[in-house]
């Protein structure tokens, strides 16, 4: 069975960010670079973050386009708003709350097909994103650039993104509609797993 072109441009986009975060990494000095891989390895460090960020990717291959690139490009975009606030030192409360519902939320999702409207799981992704953007500017370290440091999270982040993507694309398969949903099943486990933790 030959890919098709949705199945392509979900290769692609998976592509550009593993190659943008090598490109970023190769244009900035040595102690620059030091703030940018900082804030690359933060998402990646913690396993809540990366079920929701995987979740999202999973999600938009689930939904096809154009919720395959919208979803991806609205959580990294509202998350960057988030980091902003964390910098600034606004509170937000239940941010850990607000992580673990991400994974349980968007997980189900995918474990359930849910399929609304575009705007509504843009709005959804866009919300959970900002928990996950507090979090991360919230612990910017001691003098590290929050630039350097924002670029790295994000570009981090879509790679995670197209991660699910290339994931999710399973689902055009016979055998992957299963799969997929079973991936989902996975993360809303662990977005309650970790639910519980931060409860306790």
């Amino acid at each position: 069975m030959k890919p098709g072109p949705r199945h392509r441009s979900a290769q692609a986009l998976a592509v550009l960010a593993i190659l943008g975060a090598q490109s970023a990494f190769a244009h900035v000095g040595q102690g620059e670079a030091f703030g940018l891989l900082t804030g690359f390895l933060h998402p990646i460090s913690g396993a809540d973050h990366v079920l929701a960020m995987v979740a999202v990717g999973l999600w938009g291959a689930q939904l096809g386009a154009p919720a395959i690139w919208v979803l991806p490009v609205a959580f990294p975009l509202v998350m960057a708003l988030g980091g902003m606030l964390g910098f600034l030192g606004v509170p937000l409360p239940g941010v850990e709350y607000g992580i673990a519902a991400s994974a349980i939320m968007l997980g189900a999702a995918v474990a359930f097909e849910v399929r609304p409207p575009l705007v509504v799981a843009a709005l959804l992704v866009g919300f959970f994103a900002i928990f996950h953007g507090h979090a991360h500017g919230t612990e910017l370290p001691e003098g590290q650039s929050a630039l350097l440091y924002s670029m790295g999270f994000v570009i981090a982040t879509g790679c995670l993104h197209g991660i699910g993507i290339g994931i999710g694309t399973v689902h055009r398969r016979p055998w992957g509609r299963k799969l997929l949903r079973a991936a989902g099943t996975v993360v809303a486990a662990g977005g309650v797993f970790f639910m519980l933790r931060a409860i306790a």
